[in-house]
């Protein structure tokens, strides 16, 4: 069960889970996962009291065991790590820094008998060098090491001081190890004594979390309950309150007629209450066709496939990049965060280290670009770093585009259609960086921007015998919504080459027209256009400022009137008909004219308009900003320019290239008035 704050149909703030165990957890939560501050209470009476990130213990916390053992410390995904102090239950304490959840560094260990430990750790056992004193006050000063075959901790080249203060011996009478081998042995048997993970490890698989994750599917009734509904209409008082209708049937015969009672006296209110009501059944029915579910653009990736453990390492990378680090307090950078070279390397071996997790993938290398710039850029965009993690690292796969774009870039979206993840060159990895402190500035000055919205920078290096570095740069996906996109196009405002070649019966959807596809001209009404046109000038002026060229706007279309047909008025439903868009170029209620080819005119690109109009939702952006005017498109230009009509091409010289797209984009767009 539970109960508390919700957030985008997930559990999200305050609140309280209670599992059929007995197990409880009060506190934050964030996406439907334990993220915060809060206390977790296990079946068998273990208290966790701290900071957790995604279902894991992470940050400050206290652990109590069943057993009587306490940890106070830090933790890192559900284990212990960093500083920390544990307290077994037979009075032993550790105080000293941990990784993956065993004492590994320097550490000093007190036995409740008052002998003590100081040295280094690693892997729960000393080794290197280290210091004992007994409770008497002898003492010995030397080196450990652990036996390769038995594995048992002996001592080595150190020196004895008597506890009568009498000068040092090489070696001690009596023999410390056995006082760290006996601890040991009842380390192995003290239960609890490692992080178990729980509650973390039960999290992914418990059904009260899959209820809230999971969102609900609509099934429509059966025909049988639908005539049943309609016949009983005309006993029923309220054409919205449907819950009081469904109540009504499933009653037993007495409440029914007490329910029914009231209107059998064939009120002409009551009638016409009636008939709205089958009026509201009738058009609930007529959309309920049963259809499967449409299926998502892309491949999922799944294991077996050629790109899974670079799927695997991309999230393990986003996950660390991510959680280690707070949200920034303010918008203002210095000039050193874009810094090319503010670069952070981390390696990732299958094992685990102080600072990653072990896993199931090859050993790799991660890079963060600019880290803290584009944190900034995230909270500068509203993206929360859970709901960023959970889509990006949770449980369900990426899905891998079926082609790579002309570049030879490869596509991949996450699950929940928010982030579209692509594969760069090096260059144009050192365009964004060059461009990253005008991106910033200007995307923090003007709210309404159409550009590319960047939300991290990475490199996933494989080590080893194979050498392979794939850059890569999560960017925000235009199309995330719940309209569906049934046309989309791709404009640039040149013309040579820019024509789908997929014959007519097989674009779908997915198909991405061109300019010489476009047989509409948007229309926006109010003062949207004159701020779509204003918003075009300033990002095209950043774009020929930073000689970039080869952009285009990407238009997606949802036809209003592939809706359900409301059978009151013709008009289609849409519950957010009348609602303003937050913001330019995403859901915004438009208008799109029909126009033909006139092959006399002097520009192929749009044909004349005919007066046929269509309601529909709009979505658009500016996209493929990190192709400057080098010497590649120089040659292009020069070449191609021979071959056909210089304006025609799209490899143009910034300044030429800005002027024309404008150009265009202002006759593809217009005013409605």
């Amino acid at each position: 069960m539970y109960e508390g704050s919700w957030r985008r149909g997930r559990a999200s703030g305050r609140g309280k889970f209670s599992w059929p165990s007995g197990a409880t957890y009060e506190g934050d939560l964030a996406g439907g996962y334990m993220h915060g501050h809060g206390t977790y209470i296990g079946e068998f009476g273990d208290t966790f009291g701290g900071h957790w990130a995604n279902n894991f213990r992470h940050g400050r916390g206290t652990q109590a065991y069943a057993n009587g053992d306490v940890y106070d410390g830090h933790w890192r995904d559900g284990r212990q790590d960093g500083h920390g102090r544990y307290i077994w239950r037979y009075g032993h304490e550790y105080i000293g820094t941990w990784r993956a959840g065993e004492m590994h560094g320097c550490g000093t260990v007190i036995w409740a008998d008052g002998d003590r430990y100081d040295g280094s750790w690693e892997d729960a056992k000393p080794k290197g060098q280290g210091t004992f004193r007994w409770a008497d006050g002898g003492m010995y000063i030397g080196e450990w090491w652990q036996e390769q075959d038995s594995g048992e901790t002996n001592a080595k080249s150190g020196v004895y001081y008597p506890p009568s203060g009498g000068p040092a011996v090489p070696m001690p009478p009596r023999e410390p190890r056995e006082a760290i081998t006996k601890l040991l042995e009842e380390l192995e048997v003290t239960e609890g004594k490692s992080a178990s993970l729980m509650p973390s490890q039960k999290i992914v698989t418990w059904p009260g979390v899959e209820a809230v994750l999971k969102k609900p599917v609509w099934r429509p009734p059966e025909p049988e309950q639908i005539q049943g509904r309609r016949s009983s209409a005309h006993t029923m008082s309220s054409v919205s309150d449907m819950d009081s209708i469904a109540e009504a049937e499933e009653a037993p015969a007495p409440v029914q007629a007490q329910t029914q009672a009231p209107f059998l006296a064939g009120s002409e209110d009551a009638q016409a209450r009636a008939a709205s009501v089958e009026r509201a059944w009738m058009r609930a029915t007529s959309c309920m066709r049963p259809m499967k579910p449409a299926k998502k653009q892309g491949e999922t990736i799944s294991k077996g496939h050629k790109n899974y453990e670079l799927m695997l390492n991309l999230q393990l990378g986003i996950r660390h990049a991510v959680s280690r680090h707070s949200a920034p307090n303010t918008l203002d950078l210095k000039s050193k965060a874009f810094d090319p070279n503010e670069k952070v390397w981390t390696r990732f071996p299958p094992e685990g280290s102080k600072h990653t997790p072990p896993h199931q993938s090859c050993d790799f290398r991660w890079k963060d670009y600019c880290p803290l710039v584009f944190r900034t850029l995230r909270k500068l965009f509203d993206v929360d770093p859970a709901d960023y993690m959970i889509s990006i690292c949770g449980d369900d796969a990426l899905r891998e585009l079926s082609s790579p774009g002309k570049s030879g870039s490869f596509f991949y979206l996450t699950n929940d259609d928010k982030y579209m993840i692509k594969t760069m060159k090096k260059a144009e990895v050192k365009v964004l960086l060059r461009m990253l402190p005008a991106y910033y500035k200007h995307v923090r000055l003007h709210e309404h921007t159409l550009m590319t919205k960047f939300f991290g920078l990475h490199c996933v290096k494989i080590t080893g015998g194979i050498q392979k570095k794939v850059r890569f740069v999560i960017m925000g996906n235009l199309f995330c919504s719940h309209y569906a996109i049934h046309r989309r196009f791709d404009l640039k405002g040149s013309s040579q080459g820019r024509m789908t070649d997929k014959p007519l019966d097989q674009i779908d959807e997915h198909t991405t027209l061109k300019d010489l596809d476009l047989n509409f001209i948007f229309r926006l009404g109010g003062t949207w256009f004159q701020d779509f046109c204003k918003q075009v000038d300033k990002d095209c002026e950043l774009l020929e400022q930073e000689r970039i060229m080869d952009y285009s706007l990407l238009v997606g279309i949802h036809f209003k009137d592939r809706q359900c047909i409301n059978a009151d008025n013709g008009a289609a439903e849409d519950s957010e008909q009348n609602r303003k868009p937050l913001r330019l170029g995403i859901a915004m209620q438009s208008r799109v004219e029909n126009v033909v080819r006139n092959p006399d005119s002097e520009s192929p690109l749009i044909g004349d308009p005919t007066g046929e109009f269509r309601e529909v939702v709009l979505f658009f952006g500016i996209i493929d900003i990190l192709q400057d005017y080098d010497i590649s498109k120089k040659l292009e230009h020069a070449y191609k320019s021979q071959l056909y009509d210089p304006n025609s091409i799209s490899a143009v010289d910034p300044k030429q290239y800005c002027k024309r797209f404008r150009d265009f984009i202002y006759r593809a767009f217009t005013e409605d008035v």
